[in-house]
C-alpha cells in the first residue's frame, strides 16, 4: 500500500510538542525551510492546523521528503531528500531565536550544520535549554554535544557519539524497551515502555522528543518528562503514519494513569 504523509523530524517534533501542549498557555514554534511548491504549501498549512506557529521560509529549492518503507512488524527504513533543508543558514535560524526567545530549543540534524550549530549557539548565549536530537548522525554532532543540557540518541546514534561531555543528560531512546537516561556516573535509568501492537513506527522517536521537550518546558525532572514520552511514542506507533497516532496531551494523561 502506498501512501502519503506529512512528516520532517522538525514538523513531527513541533506536532508531538503541541498536542501534548494543547490547553495550557505554551507556544511551539517550528523554524525551518521549504520549496516554493504544493508540498511546500501544504507542510505549512498542516503544522498551522496543529497551533504551530511557523517561522519558515521559502527557499529556491524543492520541499524535503522522504521514501519509507514499514514491514509487517511495523518497523522502518527512511531514505531522504532533504531539498530545503540543507539550503537554511545560520541568518535566518538567529533571526527567528531572537524573535520568539524561546525557553526550550530542540534541535534535529535533518537541518544543515549551520543552522543547527546556530540555535545550539543562542541556547548558550541566552540560557535557553538546549535539547539535541542528533538525527541523523552527523560529524557536527561533537561540537553541538558541549552546548546540550540534554541530548536524545537512538542506540545507533548513542554508540557513533562516543563519550559525552560532563553535566550533558543522555536519554537514550530504546523502541520498545523504552528509554534509558544516563548522567555523568549516576547509574543508569530505565524508563520502561509498556507493551503495545505496532503497526508503524516511524516518527516514534520524532513523537518522544517533541513530547520530552514539552515536558522540560513545564518543569517536569527528567525522568517524569522522558516517562511522558516513552508514553507518547508507544501511543503513537499504533497507528500508521508519523503524526496520525501522536497523541493529544488528554490521551497521555489516561495512559499514564492506566498504567500507574
Amino acid at each position: 500500500v502506498f501512501a502519503r504523509h506529512h512528516g520532517g523530524k522538525g514538523g513531527n517534533q513541533a506536532v508531538a510538542a503541541a498536542r501534548a501542549l494543547r490547553g495550557t498557555d505554551a507556544v511551539v514554534v517550528m523554524i525551518g525551510a521549504v520549496g516554493d511548491d504544493d508540498l511546500g504549501r501544504d507542510a505549512v498549512s498542516a503544522l498551522e492546523t496543529e497551533g504551530v506557529e511557523l517561522n519558515v521560509w521559502t527557499l529556491g529549492e524543492s520541499t524535503g521528503v522522504a521514501l519509507i518503507t514499514v514491514d509487517a512488524d511495523g518497523e522502518n527504513q527512511i531514505a531522504v531528500a532533504p531539498g530545503a533543508n540543507v539550503g537554511f543558514g545560520s541568518e535566518p535560524v538567529n533571526e527567528a531565536l531572537r524573535q520568539h526567545a524561546p525557553d526550550v530549543v530542540l534541535v534535529s540534524l535533518e537541518v544543515s550544520p549551520d543552522a543547527a550549530m546556530a540555535a545550539a549557539g543562542y541556547c548558550a548565549d541566552a540560557g535557553a535549554v538546549l535539547v539535541l536530537n542528533p538525527a541523523p548522525p552527523s560529524l557536527r554532532t561533537r561540537e553541538l554535544l558541549p552546548m546540550a543540557a540534554y541530548v536524545t540518541p537512538n542506540e545507533g546514534e548513542r554508540a557513533a557519539m562516543g563519550s559525552v561531555p560532563e553535566g550533558v543528560v543522555v536519554v537514550e531512546t530504546r523502541g520498545a524497551e523504552g528509554a534509558v537516561i544516563h548522567r555523568d556516573d549516576d547509574p543508569p535509568i530505565l524508563v520502561p515502555a509498556s507493551a503495545v501492537a505496532a503497526v508503524d513506527t516511524t516518527g516514534a522517536g520524532d513523537c518522544f522528543n517533541g513530547v520530552f521537550a514539552a515536558g522540560l518546558l513545564e518543569g517536569l525532572d527528567v525522568e517524569e518528562a522522558a516517562r511522558r514520552a516513552v508514553t507518547a511514542a508507544g501511543l503513537s506507533v499504533t497507528v500508521a503514519g508519523a503524526r496520525e497516532g501522536m497523541p493529544t496531551r488528554d490521551e497521555i494523561g489516561a495512559a499514564l494513569r492506566s498504567r500507574s
